[in-house]
């Protein structure tokens, strides 16, 4: 079984300390996928760099204090890819990818909205501009090159029963018309496959992997579900389990673990 973890630290100084690594040494993770480093390169302790028996890799955003993405792995990849191309959102360091053999793995963290018209508007733009990024890798998977996951904090819930009040959050960054269409599309004309939904199809609010800072929402689960794991055809048949870790908070997101049926030798 390969063991996969994606989650959003909300700044990795920050979940250290809450003890996310000694929590992570207990998982027996082969790949673990983080984003919203906070933190360059220089600023992010040993302890986190290289947690015993990962490597460590990491593309930082330009703007210190923001955004950021990281993959830990106990196999070294053949190679570890920065960016996807993209002047505007290489520089919010917001992809990071590792190639072991016929798999490549992702960190991803897509841009939120929430902030400001002008952020929503970015967000747009992140969705058209990285769309060629996801046909040419669902291509190279139909050809038989290599099997592609991609983990990661998308910020968009995908349909209602993703979230608590979607009902009020129609008209919210996160669960707009136009994301969830975004994201269908992704599922449905480029064949990626949302392994969490493959697996369970009607889970609702045990879903949920973040949680927002105000008021009671922790508290009362009021929740979303906006961290994925989506992968290509192949690698996404071979899901087998998935958990949503709770009992400790590390962040405002709460670590997606999956298993799948696949070796670093395939």
């Amino acid at each position: 079984m390969l063991r996969v973890i994606s989650l959003n630290l909300n700044g990795i100084r920050s979940a250290s300390t809450k003890g996310v690594f000694d929590w992570l040494a207990a998982q027996n993770a082969d790949i673990v996928c983080v984003q919203e480093l906070k933190a360059h390169l220089a600023d992010i302790p040993e302890a986190a760099k290289f947690p015993p028996g990962f490597h460590g890799y990491f593309h930082a955003a330009e703007k210190k204090g923001y955004s950021g993405v990281g993959i830990y792995s106990r196999e070294k990849p053949d190679c570890v890819i920065e960016g996807f191309g993209n002047t505007e959102f290489d520089a919010e360091g917001r992809y990071i990818q590792a190639n072991f053999g016929r798999l490549s793995v992702v960190s991803l963290y897509l841009p939120s909205g929430s902030s400001s018209a002008e952020r929503q508007e970015a967000k747009f733009r992140f969705l058209d501009q990285f769309k060629p990024q996801l046909e040419q890798l669902a291509q190279e998977a139909r050809l038989g090159q290599r099997e592609i996951l991609l983990c990661g904090d998308w910020n968009i819930a995908h349909k209602e029963i993703d979230l608590k009040n979607w009902k009020s959050n129609q008209k919210n960054s996160g669960f707009l018309p136009e994301e969830r269409a975004w994201l269908s599309n992704v599922f449905d004309a480029l064949g990626w496959v949302d392994c969490y939904r493959q697996l369970y199809p009607d889970t609702t609010s045990e879903a949920y992997t973040w949680w927002s800072n105000r008021g009671q929402a922790w508290a009362n689960n009021v929740g979303w579900r906006i961290d994925y794991q989506i992968a290509t055809p192949g690698l996404g048949k071979q899901a087998r389990q998935a958990s949503i870790y709770k009992t400790q908070r590390f962040s405002d997101h709460a670590p997606l673990m999956m298993d799948y049926d696949w070796s670093f030798d395939i």
